[in-house]
């Protein structure tokens, strides 16, 4: 039984063929419909979230499983005094595979360690999300055909964006990877990353303020909104968080195929104009991630793609 904790969990081998998979029931989702059927999903969402919660329930709901759990934890009983072993303890009894998203960082490892049932970390805190990772990895290689030989900007909130985190220790094991790392300075990304991740492998990184000055040298540019939640206190939240907009003005600095990620929700980081730009590509990440969560889940689960008829694809 494995789980799904930390991007790292993954090889790159394993990676590439997940995303091999994810792209296989993209091109033909009718062919997974019945994949996971008798198969129940729990997902256990101890904090709020939309597209990863329904994201989660739609793949499994596609392969032709069904879904149990909660959508926050005051319907649980961590209300009660439940500790999060006993939860999945009991979960276990009645799921086949969770999903998991928790204030707490850890907290998803923890649970793995008393599951009967592969555990998918949907986020801790401000640590990891590796699904959102998986998704993000697909829609750049959809985008440019390739995960290596790219300049990534990650913009925003690096400090607390656990989707930035993960990505970059993904990204990192891909060759000629080049990060420009534009925040203000109070919201930098963690001195664990930077020690961690990128100093140790080498990887070429820049740390900038300016915006418009990155955006001529990306292949990717991936946007992320000031996290409220995140905070301590207000003033600082309503002294950050309006620091990038992008807007039509500053997309007509990239290149004519640069690709504008965002794990979504936005507030007001993203301009709507923007929208009808061809390179904005965030909507179409979100549908990426119902594909990828679908090629996760059979993973998982030890389930194999169903054969192809003898006059498919004729």
């Amino acid at each position: 039984m494995r789980h799904l904790i930390d991007p790292l969990d993954l090889s790159v081998e394993e990676i590439d063929a997940l995303l091999a998979l994810a792209g296989d029931i993209a091109a033909d989702r009718t062919r997974y419909a019945s994949v996971c059927a008798g198969k129940k999903l729990a997902t256990l969402f101890y904090e709020p979230s939309t597209r990863t919660r329904l994201s989660f329930e739609a793949a499994m709901l596609n392969l032709g499983g069904s879904v149990l759990g909660f959508a926050t934890a005051d319907s649980s009983s961590a209300t009660k005094g439940e500790s999060i072993a006993d939860t999945i303890r009991v979960i276990s009894c009645y799921a086949d595979v969770c999903a998991m998203r928790h204030p707490k960082e850890g907290a998803p490892l923890r649970a793995a360690r008393y599951s009967g049932i592969p555990v998918i970390n949907a986020g801790d805190g401000g640590h990891q999300h590796p699904t959102q990772t998986l998704t993000d990895l697909m829609t750049i290689l959809r985008r440019k055909g390739r995960l290596s030989n790219l300049t990534i900007g990650l913009c925003g909130d690096l400090k607390f964006g656990r989707t930035v985190h993960s990505l970059i220790k993904s990204l990192a094991r891909y060759e000629g990877i080049r990060f420009v790392l534009i925040s203000p300075e109070e919201l930098r990304v963690p001195d664990y990353v930077v020690n961690e991740v990128l100093r140790p492998q080498n990887i070429p990184y820049e740390e900038v303020t300016s915006l418009e000055e990155s955006m001529p040298k990306l292949d990717i540019l991936y946007m992320t909104r000031v996290q409220r939640e995140r905070f301590f206190n207000e003033e600082d939240y309503i002294r950050l968080k309006d620091t990038y907009i992008l807007t039509p003005a500053k997309m007509a600095l990239a290149k004519p195929d640069m690709a504008v990620l965002h794990p979504l929700p936005r507030v007001n980081e993203i301009a709507l104009e923007v929208d009808d730009d061809p390179r904005a590509a965030y909507f179409e990440q979100a549908q990426n991630g119902v594909y990828v969560r679908m090629a996760l889940i059979m993973t998982l689960l030890g389930l194999a793609a169903p054969e192809r008829k003898e006059n498919e694809g004729c």
